[in-house]
Order: C-alpha cells, then sequence, then structure tokens
C-alpha cells in the first residue's frame, strides 16, 4: 500500500507540473497573440469614435458661421497694397480652447460604454476576429488634445492670393485595458473660411504662419 501511495503522489505531481506548464503556454498564447488582436480593435473603435466626437465639437463651435474677417485683419497703403495681415488673437484663442475642451469631453462622454468585441478576438487569428457573440470591453481612454489655425496662400490669378485658413486638431490617445496599453494618435483638419487677396502680399506672409502657436488640452484628471 505505501508503494502504491508513493506511486500515486509522484503521478499527481507529474499530472500538477503539466498542469502548471499548459496553463503557463496559455497566458503566453494569450498575451502574444489575443492582445494584439485585441489592440487592433480597440484602436480601430476609438478612431472612429475620436473622428465622431472631434468633428461633433468643431460643428458646434464653429455654429456662428465664422467669417474670414473674424479671424484676420489686411492692412493695406494708400495704393491698395497688402502691407500688414493679422490675426484676431483673442477670437482665435476661444475658438481653439473651446474646440479642444469639446473634443476632450465627446471623447470621455463617447467611450464611457466601453467598445464591443466578438469572441473570435479571444483565438488570437485576426481571419476570426469578426466572427462571434459580442461582448462588452471596459477602456480607459486618456486623451491630450491640441488644436491650432494654420493658415495656406495659393495663387489664384494675377496679382491675386486665395488665403485658406484651416483648424487642426490633434487627438493623442492612451486606451487602457485588462490586455494591455494602446497608443495612437488622430489628426482632423477643417477649413474654416478663405478669401481671395487682391494685391500683392508680402513674402513675410507667404512663408510664415501667422497664427502661430496652439491650444493643447491636457489629459483630464
Amino acid at each position: 500500500m505505501k508503494k502504491r501511495s508513493k506511486k500515486s503522489k509522484i503521478k499527481l505531481r507529474i499530472v500538477l507540473t503539466l498542469s502548471a506548464f499548459l496553463l503557463i503556454g496559455a497566458v503566453v498564447f494569450l498575451h502574444a497573440n489575443v492582445t494584439g488582436v485585441l489592440k487592433s480593435i480597440a484602436e480601430a473603435s476609438m478612431r472612429s469614435i475620436t473622428t465622431v466626437a472631434v468633428n461633433d465639437a468643431i460643428y458646434y463651435t464653429l455654429s456662428d458661421h465664422i467669417r474670414y474677417e473674424d479671424l484676420v485683419a489686411v492692412e493695406r497703403d494708400e495704393a491698395g497694397n497688402i502691407i500688414a495681415i493679422t490675426s484676431n488673437s483673442l477670437q482665435i484663442n476661444r475658438i481653439a480652447r473651446d474646440a479642444a475642451y469639446m473634443s476632450q469631453q465627446n471623447l470621455q462622454t463617447m467611450s464611457e460604454g466601453g467598445i464591443e468585441v466578438p469572441l473570435g478576438a479571444l483565438t488570437g487569428v485576426e481571419a476570426w476576429a469578426g466572427f462571434g457573440p459580442k461582448m462588452n470591453i471596459k477602456i480607459i481612454p486618456i486623451s491630450n488634445v491640441a488644436c491650432r489655425f494654420v493658415s495656406e496662400f495659393d495663387a489664384a490669378g494675377i496679382n491675386q492670393t486665395k488665403h485658406s485658413i484651416y483648424l487642426e486638431i490633434v487627438a493623442d490617445i492612451s486606451i487602457v485595458m485588462p490586455s494591455g496599453t494602446s497608443n495612437f494618435a488622430s489628426l482632423t483638419e477643417v477649413l474654416i473660411c478663405e478669401s481671395v487677396l487682391l494685391g500683392k502680399v508680402p513674402e513675410t506672409y507667404l512663408q510664415a504662419d501667422i497664427f502661430g502657436g496652439g491650444y493643447t488640452l491636457a489629459p483630464a484628471e
């Protein structure tokens, strides 16, 4: 009986050891394969959410129909030549601040419900990632939104220059999930207004950004 008991203990140890190796192997497989697929799905979902959040923020921020004259003042001499182009820094900073704030608020609100991930994603095989019933995965998005105005001058004819003004929003997103963290940046550029300037534009304005820097909204605590 003692010999049998000793053999049983040895067999039990072997079974436990093999089970431990299998468990470790499964964990390694999940980390190496499933994590990558989940990150790809989460990033794709958050890119879609970010696009909608930023576009909605721009729409509401610019609902007052901003005109070219609201953002830029053009000074001319007595002959009608352009001598200076200056920006309305107060208005520009207000729009950039509001767009950044609303973009971040939209991102937080729209991501509260988590993301839907097909059960096939747990296999770690990308070809099966879109199959099976969907499960909800909670995520913690950390966003850093930067807004800035950029301008572009293009020749529009003899002594005519088209001045286009864009609002550029860059959202740096970090997604914290149980499977790991994913980081990406989303750029949205929207044409705000444009005008055709009559007369020669000084070279210094054609080669420089009249708006300077931008507005950055740090991640919410």
